[in-house]
């Protein structure tokens, strides 16, 4: 009997052009280098530029994951796009996106689950397929979490950077295994009880600005290693597999001793483990996407790998997809 299944087609990604160095926050603030390696394994991270956007960010990685699929803009029947910082209210960052590669046809929007957005999007993107409504589709992360930093705290703002991601998936029939390829299961949660732990203070029906991230760091490592392990676990047994079935674990970048522990309680080793959080900080829905990506174009990612991908943001929300390349 066989099943449809959302098959990854290509991926893209993109960074900034402007490197902010660890050194860079030592010159403003009561911190240093070795603090923030030893406390997040964060060397650097990319801002955008005055005037570049979410959208802007966004359209790169698109054009990226199309030239990595050999397609072209018209090739794609949707667009879901995770972010925590879009252009406007509205519109939605995803019809930018969609005008600027072409796709004149289809439908395109945004959602909104912070740092597990690209695991949310993942779901929707695969319920899409799975149902007929598009044959492709085009799932982006892209964050500009520069624009709401407080760089008077150095608790959050040496924690984030800019940047995009990008996969693509398409309709393929498979024979209904967890040896298919494509995407296997996914684990979405969220509990609104803990929405103090993480949060941005301020929005357009009570502040009417954008505000700034507020974190309680401690809490919100506590609460990371528990639920991240616990979704990836759970992700594996709804599509029939062990987490010795794990070729790669990509983790949401947001600490390196978050993603350490995890692995440990996942039973994957570390050098199975893709990590970029050093190069990238913590870029929230783009996180996922732009580890994916970098693991691709460094040839790490081999045709019938079992990836778990897994986070944890806001809110709390947090999931995990397993996906055969």
């Amino acid at each position: 009997m066989t099943t449809i299944r959302a098959v990854a087609r290509g991926c893209g990604h993109y960074l900034p052009a402007r490197v902010v160095e660890n050194a860079e926050f030592a010159t403003t603030l009561d911190t240093s280098d070795e603090w923030i390696r030893a406390r997040t394994g964060i060397e650097r991270r990319h801002f955008a530029a005055e005037g570049e956007s979410t959208s802007d960010l966004a359209i790169a990685a698109a054009r990226a994951a199309l030239a990595d699929g050999g397609l072209t803009g018209a090739d794609i029947d949707a667009i879901v796009l995770a972010t925590a910082t879009p252009d406007n209210t509205f519109p939605s960052t995803a019809v930018r996106v969609q005008t600027a590669i072409g796709m004149k046809a289809g439908f395109a929007f945004d959602i909104q689950a912070v740092c597990a957005g690209f695991v949310f999007a993942l779901a929707q993107a695969d319920a899409l397929i799975r149902s007929g409504s598009a044959e492709r589709v085009l799932v982006i992360g892209a964050e500009t979490f520069s624009r709401i930093l407080d760089f008077t705290d150095r608790a959050t703002c040496v924690l984030f950077g800019d940047g995009a991601g990008a996969l693509i998936l398409e309709r393929q029939e498979q024979t209904g295994t967890s040896g298919d390829r494509g995407l296997l299961a996914t684990d979405l949660n969220s509990d609104g009880r803990y929405t103090d732990l993480l949060y941005v203070d301020g929005g357009p029906s009570t502040t009417g600005t954008a505000g700034v991230v507020r974190m309680a760091g401690q809490e919100i490592f506590k609460h990371a290693v528990i639920k991240l392990a616990q979704t990836g676990g759970a992700a594996l047994a709804k599509a029939g597999l062990e987490k010795a079935d794990v070729t790669w674990l990509v983790p949401h970048q947001a600490n390196l001793r978050i993603m350490t522990m995890t692995a440990q309680k996942l039973g994957v080793p570390i050098e199975r483990v893709v990590v970029t959080v050093q190069d990238h900080g913590n870029t929230s829905a783009a996180s996922i996407p732009l580890a994916l990506s970098v693991a691709n174009s460094e040839g790490k990612l081999r045709r019938g790998d079992l990836v778990l991908m897994e986070a944890i943001g806001g809110g709390l929300a947090w999931g995990a997809a397993a996906l055969r390349w």
